[in-house]
C-alpha cells in the first residue's frame, strides 16, 4: 500500500492523537500545521514518531493556509480546528480540489460544506469523530435490520469515571464545541418531519449497567441522519448523557444567567472551574424500534470505551473515540477513491467497515 500524504490542521487534544495514529500506522506521511508547533514537536519526540513534519501555521490566515495546502500534493486535509475555522478550510479545499475531513458538530458549518461540495469530485466529509460521527454509523447499522422504522434514539456521554464537582463533569474535549452543543438549536424528526428542538430540553433518564444517567437535547450529534431519513422514520433524536444534576446546573448558567449570549465569559468560567482528566469513559447507546417480519421489535447497541495506550502514550477515551472515528472513515474513503466523491455522510460508511478497520478497531 502506498503512503497517503495528509495535512492535519491543529495539534490539540484530538489533532495530536490523529497525528499519532496515522504516523504510527506507517502508511501515512503526516504534515502538522499548528500555532503551537512546539507542543507537536514535543509529542513527536516523546513517541518517536516517524513520517511527521511540522510547521508553524496560523489557520486564520487564509493566504498562509492556502500556501501550506499547495506546498505538497495532499491526499487529504484534516481539520482538528475549532468549528468556526472550518468554513475557510473547506472553501480552500474546494478551490484546490483537496479531500476534506473535519470533526465539526456545528450544523451551519456542515450546511456550508454540503453546499460547496456540489459538482466537486474531491470528498467533503464533515462531522467525523464520535458524535456526530460513529453514533450515526452505529444507529444506521441497526436501522438496516428493520423493514419499517418507528423510533431511533441516539445517546452519547463522555464522562469522568469519578466525578467530584457540582457539574459532575470534566473538560475532556473542546470547550468551544461543548458550549456550541449546549447553546445552539438541535434538530430531530417528529411525525416523520425534521424539526428544530431546544438544547438542554427533552430531559430523560437512562439506566445502564445499574448506573443512572440523564440525557437531554444537544446540537449537532445527529449529523445528517435526520435529513437522510426524513419521511421514513416517525421519531429520531440525539441526546447527550451526563450524571444526574448536570443539566439543571447548565440551565442556570446558559439560560437563567444568559451566558449563552456571552460565550467568552461562559468559557472562562468552565475552564477556570472544571478540571481536565484522562480518567474518563465514553458511553455510546443507540436504540431502534420498528417492524421485523410484521412484528414490533427493539434493537440496541451499547458500548463503553475507556482510556487506552496508543503509540506508547495513554489517551483519554474521548480522544480515542473521536480520533479513531475520523481516521477510520478517512482511511476507508482514501482506499476506495472511486467509491466516494462530493459530500459524504457518516451513514455512507458501514459499521463492519469501521470495526474491521485498523483505526476503527478501538470501537470493537
Amino acid at each position: 500500500m502506498s503512503k497517503h500524504t495528509v495535512l492535519v490542521l491543529g495539534a490539540g487534544k484530538i489533532g495530536s492523537l490523529i497525528t499519532s495514529l496515522l504516523a504510527d500506522s506507517g502508511d501515512y506521511l503526516v504534515h502538522v500545521g499548528s500555532l503551537n508547533v512546539e507542543e507537536a514537536d514535543k509529542l513527536i519526540a516523546e513517541l518517536s514518531l516517524n513520517n511527521v513534519k511540522t510547521e508553524k501555521l496560523d489557520a486564520s490566515d487564509k493566504d498562509a493556509l492556502r500556501t501550506a495546502m499547495k506546498r505538497h500534493k495532499f491526499d487529504a486535509v484534516i481539520s482538528g480546528l475549532p468549528y468556526y475555522c472550518n468554513t475557510m478550510v473547506a472553501d480552500l479545499c474546494a478551490e484546490l480540489n483537496l479531500n476534506y475531513f473535519d470533526l465539526t458538530e456545528d450544523v451551519e458549518v456542515t450546511r456550508h460544506i454540503k453546499n460547496i461540495s456540489v459538482n466537486h469530485k474531491n470528498v467533503f466529509m464533515p462531522q467525523c469523530g464520535l458524535a456526530p460521527g460513529f453514533i450515526s454509523i452505529a444507529a444506521h447499522n441497526i436501522m438496516t435490520h428493520f423493514e419499517e422504522i418507528d423510533t431511533v434514539k441516539m445517546r452519547v456521554g463522555a464522562l469522568p469515571v469519578n466525578p467530584n464537582n457540582v457539574l459532575k463533569y470534566s473538560l475532556t474535549w473542546s470547550t468551544d464545541g461543548l458550549i456550541n452543543e449546549y447553546g445552539n438549536t438541535c434538530y430531530g424528526i417528529q411525525d416523520s418531519e425534521v424539526v428544530a428542538l431546544q438544547p438542554l430540553e427533552g430531559y430523560e433518564t437512562i439506566t445502564l449497567d445499574g448506573v443512572l444517567y440523564e440525557a437531554f437535547n444537544t446540537s449537532g450529534g445527529l449529523g445528517t441522519l435526520a435529513e437522510t431519513y426524513e419521511n421514513r422514520v416517525n421519531t429520531m433524536n440525539y441526546k447527550t448523557m451526563r450524571y444526574p444534576g448536570h443539566c439543571k446546573e447548565m440551565i442556570l448558567l446558559v439560560k437563567d444567567l444568559k451566558l449563552n449570549e456571552d460565550r467568552d465569559t461562559l468559557k472562562r468560567i468552565l475552564e477556570n472551574a472544571i478540571p481536565k482528566t484522562l480518567q474518563d469513559v465514553v458511553i455510546i447507546y443507540a436504540a431502534v424500534t420498528g417492524k421485523k417480519d410484521g412484528h414490533l421489535f427493539e434493537e440496541n447497541y451499547t458500548k463503553k470505551v475507556y482510556p487506552q495506550t496508543i503509540a506508547g502514550k495513554l489517551w483519554s477515551s474521548i480522544q480515542v473515540t473521536t480520533a479513531a472515528g475520523l481516521c477510520s472513515v478517512m482511511d476507508i474513503v482514501l482506499t476506495n477513491p472511486n467509491k466516494y466523491q462530493g459530500f459524504v455522510t457518516q451513514e455512507s460508511i458501514s459499521m463492519d467497515e469501521v470495526i474491521n478497520n485498523r483505526f476503527g478497531k478501538y470501537y470493537a
